[in-house]
Formats: structure tokens, sequence, C-alpha cells
């Protein structure tokens, strides 16, 4: 399972890419908003700055609703750099809009996806990733990585290519659960990722190693 980083923040970036387990990127206009990043030149530059940072794919999210103004948009974005992943949300001129990426050789992430129907209609246009996000279907009662499984069932089955990305990521389990679940890719806050590095047992063990070292010298 590869492991991307959810956020616009570059130190983040940057110690998640240090660790040396990091494949890519996935950014939104909130997560720009965070940053104070504001208009789209400023955007388009701090997705390249984040595209020469990591080596590996960077998703990008049009604003547009429209066939046409989602398509015009991702040509834009899919200039800034050719790790640029166009990142288009599930609605009906969305699904039109990543087969056109997919006919003319641009990446897509289907994102604010909720349902295996969605799923299948992102794969069948061509999207090269589906991004359901886990974490809100689970603040609605569901169980968001079953649906992770579910998908990676149907994929499998029709050999379609479209990599599973678990999206909406809230914690170090919901990393292990969506590996076991057989998700291609999984985009995760920093703190969720570095959660992964903790157990108590752990903390204990190196105390016990570093006193009784002490206690040889």
């Amino acid at each position: 399972m590869k492991f991307f980083i959810d956020t616009a923040n570059l130190d983040q970036i940057r110690e998640a890419n240090d660790l040396g387990i990091l494949d890519g990127v996935t950014t939104n206009p909130t997560l720009m908003a965070k940053e104070g990043i504001k208009g789209a030149d400023a955007i388009n530059q701090h997705y390249l700055t984040i595209c020469e940072m990591v080596n590996g794919p960077v998703s990008a999210e049009v604003l547009g609703t429209t066939f046409e103004g989602i398509v015009e948009e991702g040509k834009k974005l899919a200039k800034i750099h050719k790790n640029i992943v166009v990142k288009v949300p599930m609605i009906k001129d969305g699904i039109k809009a990543i087969k056109w990426f997919t006919d003319n050789g641009i990446q897509t992430n289907c994102t604010l996806v909720f349902s295996a129907g969605q799923a299948i209609l992102a794969a069948k246009a061509g999207a090269t990733y589906v991004s359901p996000f886990i974490g809100r279907i689970d603040d609605g009662s569901w169980d968001g990585v079953k649906l992770i499984e579910q998908i990676v069932n149907i994929y499998n089955s029709q050999g379609w290519m479209t990599e599973v990305l678990a999206a909406s990521i809230r914690n170090p389990l919901h990393i292990v659960r969506c590996a076991e679940a057989g998700a291609d890719v999984c985009t995760c806050p920093l703190p969720s990722i570095l959660g992964l590095l903790k157990h108590p047992l752990t903390d204990i063990g190196l105390e016990q190693f570093l006193k009784d070292a002490k206690n040889m010298q």
C-alpha cells in the first residue's frame, strides 16, 4: 500500500518525505486555505513547489463543476508538472471530464466517493485513482473500511486498473484496516502516519535497553 500525505503544509510534507516512506501528496481547497494560499497563481506555484519536493503523484483539485470548466482547469493544472494528478469531484460532469482526461493521457483522482456505485462509474471512466472518504462515512454511523473492501473486491473481479485511494483518514487504525482491506493507497494527515510509530511496549522496551546499556559501562 502506498502512502500519500493529505496536506498543503510544506513542513509536514518535508517531514513525511524525510521518513523515506512517502509516495505522494493529496490536497484540496480547504487544505490550501489553511495555509493561507489564495489566488490561482499562488495556488499553482504551491503545487509546483510540492511537486519539486516529492517524487510521486500530487493531486490538485479542480474547482469547476461543469464539464467544460473541469476540463479547462484540469488542462492548466496538468501543465504545472508531470506529477500532477487532476482531482475531479464525483458528479455527472466530473465523470464525463474523467473520460476526457483519460482519453488525453491526463491522470485523475475521482474524489468525494461514498458508494460502490460511484466507484464503478469512476473506474469505467478510466480514473487513475478513486477516493472513498472513509472518515466521513464513519461519521454517518457506517463503516468506511467496509466500503474500501467492497470496492477492492469489485475492481479485482472486473479487472479494472483504477487504484483505490482511502481518504478522510482519522487515525492510525484506519491506516491498518485499509491495508487489511486491500487499499492501493492511503492518504493521511501527518499525525496519523506518525501514530503508527507509537506503542507503549516499544517505549518501555527502549527505556529498559538504555538503562541496561548504561549499567554495563
